[in-house]
Order: C-alpha cells, then sequence, then structure tokens
C-alpha cells in the first residue's frame, strides 16, 4: 500500500490459522511472492476508514472488545500477550490475532497457552489494516461478549494510521528503548488510549524517567492513561487487566 515504506497490496498478504494438531507450521508462502506495490494515497485510507467503521459496528453487535496492540520490535508484546490470556482468559473468552511480516513464531508461543490466535502475516506490508483483521475475525470466529487481542507489526509510524475498527488503541513501549520515544514518533502516541512502559523491573539498570515518559505522552493525548508493567514478572498487570474489562460492553472506556 504505502510507497515510501515498502508495503505491498494484498498479494503479500497471508492468513494461517493454527489447529490444536498443528505442530510444523510453514512459515513461508510460496516463493516469489512479491505483491504489487501502489502508492498510499488518501483513497487508500478512505477505503480503509470505511472496512473498519463495518468492522467497528459488527463487533459492537456482538459485544466483542478489540484491542489493537502497536510498539516498536522487542518491547515484549507476545510476553504480554501470553501472560494476559492465561491470567485473564480464566474471566473472560480471548483471541488473538497475531501480526508479523514472516514466521508464525509469535502464534506458536500464544497457541502453546491454549488461546485461540491466527497468524497474519504481511510480507513486506509494515502494519495490519481492517480488511486483514476482518479476515481474521472471520478465521478466529470469536463468541458474543469476547475479547479480542491484535498485536500489530512491530513498527511505531505506519501502524498509527491505519484504523482497524478497534475499540481501543494500546502502546507497548520498554524501559530500554528510552523515553524519549513519544516525542520522536508523536502520531502513534497522539492515537493511544493506553501507554504501557513495560519491562519496569529493568528501571533501576538504565536511564528511564517514568514520570517525564508520562509528561510526554500527556502533551501529545491528554486522556491518555500511562501504566508501568513487567509482562515478565508480573508487577502492575492487574491495573492492565482492570483497564481492559472497563472496555466491555455497558462501561465507560477509557480516553
Amino acid at each position: 500500500m504505502c510507497g515510501t515504506c515498502g508495503c505491498e497490496d494484498d498479494a503479500g498478504v497471508r492468513l494461517t490459522t493454527l489447529p490444536d494438531d498443528a505442530a510444523h507450521p510453514h512459515p513461508h508462502g510460496p516463493s516469489g511472492d512479491t505483491g504489487r506495490t501502489v502508492v498510499l494515497e488518501a483513497r487508500v485510507l478512505a477505503k480503509n476508514e470505511d472496512l473498519a467503521v463495518r468492522n467497528r459496528r459488527s463487533l459492537a453487535g456482538r459485544g466483542i472488545v478489540v484491542v489493537n496492540l502497536m510498539s516498536s520490535p522487542g518491547s515484549g508484546k507476545t510476553t504480554l500477550l501470553e501472560r494476559t490470556v492465561r491470567e485473564l482468559g480464566v474471566q473472560w473468552p480471548v483471541a488473538v490475532i497475531e501480526g508479523d511480516q514472516e514466521t508464525h513464531l509469535d502464534a506458536e508461543r500464544i497457541r502453546a497457552t491454549g488461546c485461540p490466535v491466527v497468524q497474519i502475516n504481511t510480507g513486506a506490508g509494515c502494519h495490519l489494516d481492517a480488511d486483514m483483521v476482518r479476515r481474521g475475525l472471520e478465521a478466529l470466529d470469536p463468541p458474543d461478549s469476547s475479547l479480542v487481542l491484535v498485536e500489530n507489526v512491530g513498527n511505531l509510524v505506519c501502524p498509527a494510521l491505519f484504523d482497524l475498527g478497534e475499540t481501543a488503541r494500546v502502546v507497548v513501549m520498554s524501559v530500554p528503548e528510552g523515553d524519549d520515544k513519544p516525542v520522536k514518533y508523536p502520531h502513534m502516541f497522539r492515537t493511544a488510549d493506553l501507554v504501557l512502559i513495560n519491562k519496569a523491573d529493568l528501571l533501576p539498570y538504565v536511564d528511564f524517567d517514568p514520570e517525564r515518559c508520562a509528561r510526554q505522552v500527556r502533551s501529545l493525548h491528554p486522556a491518555a492513561e500511562v501504566l508501568q508493567i513487567s509482562a515478565t514478572h508480573g508487577d502492575g498487570m492487574p491495573a492492565w487487566y482492570d483497564w481492559l474489562r472497563a472496555l466491555r460492553p455497558g462501561l465507560l472506556p477509557p480516553g
């Protein structure tokens, strides 16, 4: 889709369901899949917005909450998902859509928790869009009143441009990345309903000022919430679960 970042159109996208008995997934598509590069113009975003509206209406009618998780690579999104589906999934049906350019590695990690998961490989594409998520939801067929967590492609630029029809947006950043990410990637943080500062257990060992980071986030989006967590150790996770529960139909969503 995007000529400036190298995204391809639909020809490079592959969606894979992972049944319980799938022992050896094939991480790569057919040889020679290159897709067709087109220019990202207003009409492309307008088409995506229309599809996102349809997704949102359909999900709202079934009481399904969809949370779009965005971050740079290595922030700990998949570890966060593993712990979330294990701990929150006993109270609330959870399914996951995994977005990566290649491989099924993260989807296999989620499947090991017993959670339903669909892998979307975008090829050279650097983000998920509303149509990819629509197809992912069709493959998952989550039950009414469930929670769907979408792990977007690791990238702090393009995912912010594409509405998926989600209920809320969460940006995950990690302490080792530095506390200046909000001012370096302002559009991403302007779209966030919640910012999770992950790997908080490393705060004593790195130069990261959580208060300064939170001020930067709120200067871009005053209504955004900021939580410190450690997905590895479990610190702050109850507050994350409370935030998710507040998105359920009938309760006021944050932001």
